[in-house]
Formats: C-alpha cells, structure tokens, sequence
C-alpha cells in the first residue's frame, strides 16, 4: 500500500518528508533542479548544484532528457513535448520510482520544475507523488542534511499508463478561450507581447487571461495557503467555468495546474502551449497595448 504523509495536499514540507524519510516505506526522492528561462547567464547548472548537495538519495532527474521529448521546432532551445511514455518509464524506474512507493519531487525552492515532474507520474499513472514546498532551499533552511554522494541506480516497477490527467490540444484551447476559462502562466510581459525571448511571435491566445505563475508562490519559493490560491483563481473565474492552463512551453504551466490543485480548483494542461500555438501561422494572436 502507498503512504500518505499529509492531508491530501500534493504538497510535502520538509518536517513532514524527514518523518517520511525515517518510515517504512520512505519515498524516491527526485531532484529537478533546472534552469528555466531567463537565468542568470554564468551561473552553475542544475547538474552542478545536484552535485555539491541534494537531499540523501535523490537521483538527479534532467527535465530536457528525461522529462520531454526532443524539441520539434527547429532553434527553439526550450520546446520540450511531453515525453515518449517508453522512455519515460524507463528512466523512472531508473530512478527506483515503483508503483506502490511514494515519490517527491523538488527543485531550488518555487518548485517550477519539480510541477514538471509531478504533472507527468500523475499523468502516466502514479497515484502518490508531492512536491517538497520550497523545494531544496527549505530543507536547507530547517538544517537537514545534505549529501554530496549520487545514490545508485534505482531498479524500480513503474509502468506508465499515460492519459491519467486531462489535457487538451490548441483546438481545446481555443474553445476554452472562448466558452471557458483559459489561464496564461507566462509572464505579464510575454502575455502582453512587450517581450518574447524565445517563440516566433509575441502575444497571446485569444482570449486567454492572464495568470502570471509566480503570483503562486511567495518570496521564499513555498506555495501561498490554499485560501489564498483559491481566492487569486476565482476571481478569474476558475471553480465556474471549465479551465485549461498554458505557458511557454508546458513547463510553469503545470506549476500552475499544482496550484490550483492546492486550491481545489480543477484545471486541464495544454502541454504544447505557445510555442506550439505560436509556430502555427493559422493561429490567431493578441496583443495588449498600452494606454498612452
């Protein structure tokens, strides 16, 4: 049987997972450190930071290899599609990620990544996994340890069943812009179309409101109380209308998907957001002007 740590919350603290860690069936601990866009450029890499510390026994998971497919869009540094559900497993289990062993994931501290990894086992099938709120930075801050040894090779017995959340493809979107409610997690700036460092055209999905995912947490990188979430989100009208989420790349928008769930809102992804939406000439696109 799974164990569960808490009241249901896809959240873990660090006191809960170090009385997690000390029970029967501890939990896989996964690191997705990853450096999203719009890092500091000439700072160490994910890989690096895992290597001069991380949690006792967390596996090193790279999101652009083990956690998405290869970018389809040719010179889009940061594409990554879910992955093939093979290769996915495989790299899981590698991890020793088993079917009846709890998982948590975390990254640095807002748990950008960490969403990630936690929307895909949900997808492919895996019914308990948490995300360590405030990620590697709040086990630091309580002073629990840390290692600097990669564990071995996991051999573990996940099989995914993919399709296990709901998603939707640009069409659904689309519909959900118009009839429902779709959320843009990106920043304010790249939803206005002031800036867009990476995809081929600026702007927005018709109709979609925007929903900047670092309103989600706050400055110390732990989720905002499920109140507040909740009062954030229904005011764009989630809890009344069907919602989809989208971001960049499928990445924060999971983060926000996580968030809502902490609120108890029910949210759908749309896992190739703009940077499907906005390689695809025949889509429509909006901007905001500014007054003035």
């Amino acid at each position: 049987m799974t164990t569960t740590y808490n009241d249901g919350s896809p959240l873990i603290s660090a006191a809960e997972l170090r009385e997690a860690l000390a029970s029967a069936l501890p939990p896989v601990l996964l690191d997705v450190r990853y450096q999203l866009v719009g890092a500091a450029p000439g700072g160490p890499t994910a890989a690096e930071e895992y290597r001069a510390g991380h949690l006792p026994g967390a596996h090193f998971v790279e999101l652009d290899r083990d956690l998405a497919a290869p970018p389809r869009a040719p010179g889009r540094g940061r594409l990554p599609p879910l992955p093939d559900p093979r290769e996915f497993g495989a790299a899981m289990r590698r991890f020793g990620v088993s079917a009846l062993r709890p998982v948590v994931v975390y990254d640095g501290a807002a748990s950008m990544a960490a969403a990630r990894a936690w929307w895909l086992l949900r997808w492919a099938g895996h019914r308990d996994v948490r995300v360590l709120d405030g990620g590697f930075a709040a086990w630091q801050g309580a002073g629990l340890p840390v290692s600097t040894e990669p564990p071995e090779p996991g051999e573990g017995d996940f099989k995914p069943v993919p399709g296990q959340l709901p998603t939707v493809d640009g069409d659904g979107a689309a519909a959900l812009a118009r009839g429902g409610l779709l959320l843009d997690a990106r920043s304010g700036e790249r939803y206005r179309g002031e800036s867009e460092p990476v995809d081929p055209r600026a702007g927005h999905i018709p109709g979609a409101v925007s929903a900047p995912t670092a309103g989600n947490v706050g400055p110390d990188g732990r989720f905002r109380p499920a109140a507040e979430l909740a009062a954030r989100f229904r005011a764009l009208g989630a809890g009344e209308r069907e919602t989809a989420v989208y971001c960049g790349s499928g990445v924060t928008a999971a983060h926000q998907i996580l968030a809502l769930e902490v609120a108890g809102l029910p949210a759908v992804l749309y896992p190739g957001s703009w940077s499907e939406w906005s390689s695809d000439e025949s889509r429509p696109v909006a901007v905001t002007e500014q007054p003035g």
